[in-house]
């Protein structure tokens, strides 16, 4: 976010947080969350498409063996969630990609001409993917979405269901405590989104105000900040990446524990 210590004369402050319209394709409206979405989503599938054309058997040093590094970490985060591997292992693809769309798009938020200082029509021209509630909410929809379907296939629907209560169907208590935890569950879309966009929405308003408020000296009072947000971007990727997979291992565990009893 140090793009906005461009501004350092600048006698006003001036915050976006909805995104705002650049153009319109078949009537239908395009922010600049979504054409940076857009930018951030070719810039991954370039990158991968080159490491993958470079991997060898022989670890290299630079992006490619970061890569792998953090590949392989969320890999193992997922197979230790599950107690089943084979399970595990149908969703590291998932998972692995969905911190790499997160990572990448919160940390082009660092970039310069990102946020208020690049104009277009007087609205801002860019703005991080994860930035923008609505992108946020639609990855926990799919993550989500994912949670559930999956969780219902691994081990049928009624075992996913008896997950949600606690003892005998015949106390009212365990009714009340059940639906309580449905409402919670179902409540997990909004809780994921809000966490990712706050999070790397506030940091950035704070790089921008302390950019602000430092003027000339904008680089001494904005850049510890920076660093802030950089350390979030990353740790708000993992931290969504891991709950979506705890959601998921815990109905799936849930359901296997149930179908060992049974039998």
């Amino acid at each position: 976010m140090i793009a906005q210590l461009s501004r350092l004369f600048g006698s006003n402050l001036v915050i976006h947080i909805a995104p705002s319209k650049i153009f319109t394709i078949f009537g239908i409206p395009i922010t600049d969350s979504i054409l940076f979405g857009w930018i951030g989503t070719l810039l991954i599938v370039v990158l991968f498409i080159v490491i993958a054309h470079r991997i060898t058997v022989k670890p290299k040093g630079g992006i490619i063996q970061f890569v792998e590094v953090i590949a392989d970490y969320i890999a193992g985060t997922v197979e230790g969630a599950f107690d089943e591997k084979e399970r595990a292992q149908k969703y590291v693809l998932y998972f692995v990609s969905l911190f790499f769309l997160l990572l990448v798009n919160n940390l082009l938020g660092l970039l310069p001409g990102v946020g208020d200082s690049l104009t277009y029509h007087a609205n801002p021209l860019l703005r991080p993917f994860t930035a923008d509630f609505n992108g946020t909410l639609a990855v926990a929809v799919i993550t989500m979405g994912l949670v559930y379907s999956s969780s219902v296939r691994e081990i049928g629907f009624k075992a996913y269901i008896s997950h949600f209560v606690v003892g005998s169907l015949k106390n009212p208590l365990n009714w009340f405590i059940g639906l309580t935890e449905v409402i919670t569950d179902a409540a997990r879309v909004i809780s994921l989104s809000l966490r990712l966009f706050l999070n790397v929405s506030i940091v950035a308003i704070i790089v921008d105000v302390f950019a602000w408020l430092g003027h000339i000296i904008a680089p001494l009072s904005a850049t510890p900040f920076w660093f802030l947000d950089l350390f979030d971007d990353v740790l708000q990727a993992f931290i969504f990446v891991l709950l979506g997979v705890m959601y998921l291992a815990i109905a799936v565990n849930h359901g296997s524990e149930h179908e060992r009893q049974k039998a």
